[in-house]
């Protein structure tokens, strides 16, 4: 079994796809057991029934409590056994390992740690996406065949853009602008600026740029799960472009990641923008993301295959691994020392870069 960071909140699911059925989910090589009760509370339990370790999620639902299908023993919300049919007097003292769940940003979190740690209100937070001046669209659960720190990696680093998304968010125009990184409480920030030079595709399209522009990339990473990456463009001319970020074309592609097992990672991923979209507009983008995210699950898969058949292999390091490689670091420390170490809300930094 592979490290991994126990006592934070992982995102699990979308919450439009929790219902009042059972659904299997896995995280961090455990199987957990889903669904919604009737006070619409999402419950989450260890898929596995303490009598002969049949899947919970093989049962079905007896109002908020869950039976087994093997021989009927039922387990409440929280765990406990109510029900073991055939048996008279007092249901044994047998439970089943419950977990902590919040729901934000469209999605399911679940605690896998010491409960008592598990304060909602440390889950993280992007306040644009509450915001009416702000348009949300929620995308996918994008199944990758690699470790989550790979998908990390790649949320750390801007650089890649310019090669391998050159349909959608890249074009050459940034292939030799430095890339800076820097460590802002448990805010890893990597950004560069790519000024006046052509739109990427994206916003050429979008955006209704007539000119060259000021492209900016801030890739913002909180350990060991969230990368949120604010990204735009704004006609170039502005002396200080940074501080003009809201009267470009804005957005917000927010990755949320969940660590399967050592070699399976799903990235739940969104977009929140600062203009206005209809339904058609939203799917135009979101498919446009889709274009992307498949050529880095592409990557990030081919790599996972060298990097098993090559456990050995001691990999170059060049200027623009700094921040994967502080990024791996960080996760390491919060491992070893096992404990939060945020003490507030986690939002992304509001200093700027």
């Amino acid at each position: 079994m592979a490290e991994y960071v126990k006592n934070t909140w992982y995102p699990l699911a979308w919450s439009r796809d929790v219902t009042g059925e059972l659904s299997r989910h896995r995280i961090l090589e455990r199987d957990v057991v889903l669904y919604r009760t009737a006070g619409g509370k999402v419950a989450a339990m260890e898929d596995l029934c303490p009598h002969r370790l049949l899947p919970l999620s093989m049962g079905r639902l007896k109002g908020d409590a869950v039976e087994c299908g093997y021989h009927g023993m039922t387990f409440e919300s929280g765990g406990r056994c109510v029900r073991v049919p055939g048996q008279s007097g007092p249901v044994p003292d047998i439970r089943v390992t419950t977990y902590p769940t919040h729901e934000n940003m469209g999605l399911v979190w679940i605690w896998t740690g010491d409960r008592e740690l598990a304060d909602p209100d440390l889950v993280f937070d992007l306040p644009e996406y509450h915001s009416a001046a702000w348009n949300v669209a929620e995308g996918d659960a994008l199944r990758i065949e690699a470790d989550y720190l790979s998908l990390a990696d790649n949320l750390c680093d801007p650089a890649h853009v310019n090669f391998v998304h050159l349909s959608t968010l890249g074009n050459e125009a940034g292939e030799d602008v430095p890339v800076s990184t820097e460590l802002r409480g448990d805010d890893l920030v990597t950004w560069r600026w790519i000024n006046d030079a052509p739109a990427i595709p994206l916003f050429a399209k979008y955006g209704n740029f007539t000119g060259n522009v000021d492209r900016w990339h801030y890739y913002h990473y909180l350990a060991p799960s969230i990368a949120v990456i604010d990204f735009g463009s704004l006609d170039t001319g502005n002396v200080n472009p940074e501080d003009h970020r809201d009267e470009g074309m804005r957005i917000f592609a927010c990755h949320f990641i969940t660590p399967v097992d050592a070699h399976t990672s799903i990235d739940h991923w969104l977009h929140v923008k600062n203009f206005p979209a209809d339904e058609a507009t939203n799917k135009a983008l979101s498919d446009e993301f889709r274009i992307a995210f498949a050529e880095d699950k592409a990557i990030l898969e081919a790599i996972q295959i060298n990097e098993l058949a090559h456990p050995d292999r001691r990999k170059a390091r060049i200027a623009i691994d700094r921040a994967p490689i502080r990024m791996r670091r960080m996760v390491k420390q919060w491992i070893d020392k096992d404990v939060p170490p945020q003490q507030a809300p986690r939002v992304l930094d509001k200093v700027n870069a």
